[in-house]
């Protein structure tokens, strides 16, 4: 059975990803800070890891503990963090946040699995989002981690293709999750104007389900209309 570490996976895109893994017959490791529930497995096998990904001390030595088990053959760089506003209202504590979530803890796994997905001839996934290609006032930040992760992904595919390794990169617009709680602003509801957590799992799919000697290097989703939804002052202030 192909072994799978994804991480975020307790919520929202990372809940959908873990579903279809597990219906693709992989055994998931799936980090997150908490779990209410878990996927059914109908196939594969799910493990939940409760795990503060900031740890990274603590996320290195657990995932060794997981590959002591058996080689990893998949990566899935799921988790993400996202603070919104002027960049002078931010706090070194959200800034440190977001760049050791988004961009570290990535490289890390990386670094961390590489060789076992060079012998297994493997598959690395990051999700990446539309803001890494273009300028994203009220969030620059946030925008600067995620396109430092498609660099990052860009050169790593260029490094390691030579030994079979894969690297897909997903650019996700607005995707309806828990992800814009603290903003003030959100996805709209009506379908056409943001993504669902299984359309992003399915490009997840695309990629994985891809011929032996195809590369689905980069995969950006678009709902067909461009409309964000502002929350008012009440609203916000309860999130």
């Amino acid at each position: 059975m192909k072994r799978a570490i994804l991480t975020g996976a307790s919520s929202g895109i990372g809940a959908a990803v873990a579903k279809e893994l597990l219906a693709l017959g992989y055994e998931v490791y799936g980090i997150g800070r908490s779990f209410s529930a878990l996927p059914d497995s109908p196939q594969g096998c799910f493990h939940a890891v409760q795990l503060d990904l900031t740890k990274t001390g603590a996320l290195a030595g657990q995932v060794q503990e997981i590959r002591r088990e058996g080689r990893i053959s998949l990566l899935v760089n799921n988790a993400g963090v996202g603070y919104f506003g002027l960049h002078e209202e931010l706090s070194p504590a959200m800034l440190h946040e977001m760049v050791t979530v988004n961009l570290e803890v990535p490289m890390l796994l990386c670094r961390l699995l590489l060789r076992d997905l060079k012998e297994t001839g493997g598959h690395i996934i990051e999700l990446s989002s539309v803001t890494a290609k273009k300028s994203s006032p009220h969030g620059c930040a946030y925008g600067a981690t995620k396109a430092a992760l498609t660099a990052f992904s860009g050169s790593l595919f260029d490094e390691v293709r030579k030994y079979g390794v894969r690297v897909t990169c997903i650019h996700p617009d607005m995707t309806k999750s828990n992800f814009y709680r603290s903003a003030d602003f959100g996805p709209e509801e009506a379908e056409d104007c943001s993504l669902s957590p299984e359309d992003v799992a399915g490009a997840v799919r695309q990629a994985l389900t891809a011929r032996d000697g195809l590369v689905i290097s980069d995969i950006t989703l678009l709902p067909q209309k461009h409309r964000i939804l502002r929350k008012n002052a009440a609203e916000h202030t309860k999130k």
